[in-house]
């Protein structure tokens, strides 16, 4: 496969996952770019996302992380699920931030693969690192077509 057909595979990939997420829409998020192995998420920090501190809610970071992760671990049509995941809080996210994730494949072999998710927000100030290890089930994320259709 060569590099732009790979390129044209994850973005299919996520395009149609990322249209099959109320979730992250729900949130806000937006998929700002992807490549095999690799996406980029952003999010803006809302009110309903604040908690009892006033900054954003922990889980909100998680999910952002957890989303860039699942679109960056399953660009490459192979159906993908987490196996396991962490994260660690760096920095406080205040209401209004803008923030992006940025998922990056550190390995992938056989069924696993290993995923680290940087969050900055729009200063480019580090608030949470997460990591991810993957899991490949069963089928794929695009659709096969019939040939007997």
């Amino acid at each position: 496969m060569t590099n732009h057909e790979a390129m044209n595979l994850a973005n299919q990939c996520a395009q149609a996952m990322f249209s099959r997420d109320a979730a992250s829409q729900g949130m806000g998020m937006r998929l700002l770019s992807v490549a095999p192995g690799c996406a980029r998420l952003g999010m803006s920090v809302r009110a309903d996302m604040i908690q009892g501190h006033g900054t954003c809610h922990g889980g909100y970071l998680f999910a952002l992380a957890d989303s860039a992760f699942a679109l960056a671990c399953n660009s490459y049509n192979d159906a993908t699920v987490a196996l396991g995941c962490s994260i660690d809080y760096i920095a406080p996210a205040h209401l209004g931030d803008t923030l992006s994730a940025d998922c990056r494949e550190q390995s992938r072999s056989g069924r696993t693969g290993n995923y680290d998710v940087r969050i900055e927000n729009q200063l480019g100030q580090l608030i949470a690192l997460f990591h991810g290890k993957s899991y490949k089930v069963r089928g794929t994320v695009l659709a096969q077509e019939n040939p007997n259709e």
